[in-house]
Formats: C-alpha cells, structure tokens, sequence
C-alpha cells in the first residue's frame, strides 16, 4: 500500500474526511512517527506491533576491489518487530474485529 492508497482508504472510510484532510492526517502521523525514531525513540502500537532503531557499531571493513582497511561509521537504521495479533491475523487470513469508539456511546 502507497501513501495515496492510504490517504484514499481513509478518505471512504470516514466520509466526514475530505481527501485532503486524509492526505493531512496520514503525512501528520508519518511525520510523527519519522520524528520519533530519528530522536531514537521507539513506538508501540498494541496489536500491531513496534518500531525501534537498530545501532550496527563502526567498525574496519574491507575495500572488495582494492582489499584495504576501511572505517565503516557507525549506523542507525529503523526496525519492526509485528505484534501478536496482526501476526495471527496474517497467518490466519481474518482481521480482527475493531470496536468503533461510536459503538460504545
């Protein structure tokens, strides 16, 4: 799914939303989620799962073509861990029930 998949699938999924506020609410939350991880923070959905940053140390690497020592800087890279229900939900093919926040009222 591409961001304008997204931003498509929200729009009919809530119809008070127009195209654009979608387009606003997914960028908001992308945002925010890029923002958290580049602070080196890590986020946890329940029921979807978590992102976290992997840290690979510097260290003295090879050259393939030449065959000389070489310094590889240190580097941060995002990771995803999925969680229990959305790895069940794949496995099994069915998602599960939601509760709508409207059903509770």
């Amino acid at each position: 799914m591409t961001r304008s998949e997204l931003v498509t699938a929200l729009a009919e999924r809530f119809p008070q939303l127009s195209p654009k506020d979608a387009e606003m609410a997914a960028r908001a939350i992308l945002d925010s989620m890029s923002e958290t991880l580049i602070k080196g923070h890590r986020i946890e959905i329940r029921g979807f799962g978590s992102f976290s940053i992997n840290r690979r140390a510097a260290r003295q690497g090879r050259n393939p073509r030449s065959g000389e020592p070489v310094m590889v800087p240190e580097k941060r890279s995002p990771h995803f861990k999925v969680g229990k229900a959305l790895r069940e939900a794949v496995d099994t093919g069915v998602l599960p029930e939601i509760n709508d926040p409207k059903d509770e009222q």
